[in-house]
């Protein structure tokens, strides 16, 4: 069963609470003989790691696309002219 408290327990006493969050780890606060809220320990959720860098795929992103074989040669052809 975890701990109560009430919220004037909370506002004077608050040194007093946060002992009994740190041992119990939940701690149910009442108001007007109701219970109202439950305070909780905050943990930190575990940190994940940055997914790692595509460095290729960031630079061909900023390349122009290349030619195909028939734009190229129809690019040949319009710059020889009438030869």
């Amino acid at each position: 069963m975890p701990a109560t408290a009430t919220i004037r327990d909370l506002r004077n006493r608050f040194p007093k609470i946060r002992r009994l969050v740190e041992a119990e780890g939940e701690v149910l606060l009442s108001e007007s003989g109701h219970t109202k809220y439950r305070l909780v320990l905050h943990t930190e959720p575990p940190a994940r790691p940055a997914p790692p860098v595509d460095y290729w795929a960031r630079l061909t992103a900023h390349q122009p696309v290349s030619l195909t074989a028939a734009q190229s040669q129809a690019l040949h052809d319009d710059n020889r002219g009438d030869r």
